[in-house]
């Protein structure tokens, strides 16, 4: 089965440089992934846009708008990106340039970092986010759940504050990442109840193959379950490993293990295709 990575980082951020080094055990470099991805059937990938100013700086605000990928001097061919948002540079002139680094074909969809700025998804900051989503047919991603920087602030990345914006942007697709973790009960109804409202399964576990052991010994998993069985709707998840937080292969069979193997090609390839309709462009090339 080809496997669609749909929540890849490729950014030179010290926090991920350090996570990799210290805690997944992996090289984040360019021929790193390549190597992870031959390894594992990878077919694509949607990588997350962030910048840093300084080491250990993100959540920056000083970044502009958009925040691209910069970890090195170029991407694979088969990973399409989404722009990240800074809310504070959202001057005329970053719009400009947003909409012009959309218009092109390897841009796949645009992230919202909620919790790492201090603006919750239905805040106006991001209403102009939302109508560039809208008339290029483009995703927004979020980002949601526990940030990775105790500089975050919890309350703008829970899940239950996408509803409103799922149900005031109906031609817009939402994407959930990290289903909302550790708040995926409430991730799951708002996957559940707003047909435009998908989620990413990325982050969930950081580290390597022995971090995933320690949890399926524990009732780490209970709440996860609990929240998948809920929504009912495995056909609205897509497989992200928030490389580079752990291996590919690790996270792969992770995932696997909790989710029933009618719906493998569903998460894991068919559902990202149909969330960022660019990348079933970028890859046919």
């Amino acid at each position: 089965m080809k496997i669609i990575d749909a929540h890849v980082h490729f950014s030179s951020i010290k926090s991920f440089q350090d996570t990799a080094d210290n805690l997944s055990s992996i090289s984040y470099t360019f021929d790193g992934l390549q190597k992870e991805w031959k390894d594992h059937n990878v077919a694509g990938a949607v990588a997350m846009g962030v910048t840093e100013t300084v080491p250990l700086g993100f959540p920056d605000n000083r970044s502009e708008t958009p925040m691209g990928l910069d970890l090195a001097s170029s991407i694979p061919a088969n990973m399409g990106y989404c722009p990240g948002i800074n809310p504070y540079r959202m001057k005329e002139e970053n719009l400009i340039q947003l909409e012009k680094e959309i218009q092109k074909p390897n841009v796949v969809g645009m992230k919202i970092y909620l919790g790492y700025y201090p603006f919750y998804a239905y805040d106006e900051i991001y209403h102009p986010v939302y109508r560039l989503a809208a008339n290029y047919q483009l995703p927004v991603v979020f980002h949601t759940g526990d940030t990775y920087s105790e500089r975050g602030l919890l309350k703008y990345s829970h899940p239950l504050t996408l509803d409103e914006v799922a149900v005031e942007n109906r031609d817009v697709t939402f994407v959930m990442a990290h289903f909302g973790d550790p708040w995926v009960l409430d991730g799951a109804e708002v996957v559940y109840k707003n047909r435009n409202m998908y989620a990413d399964l990325s982050g969930l576990i950081v580290g390597t193959e022995r971090e995933i052991n320690r949890h399926r010994r524990t009732r780490f998993l209970h709440h996860l379950l609990h929240a998948l069985d809920y929504c009912d709707h495995y056909e609205k998840l897509m497989f992200g490993t928030d490389w580079p937080l752990i291996s590919v292969g690790s996270y792969i069979q992770f995932i696997k293990e909790i989710i029933p193997e009618d719906f493998h090609q569903a998460v894991f390839h068919d559902t990202a295709l149909k969330v960022f309709p660019r990348l079933q462009e970028l890859l046919s090339e």
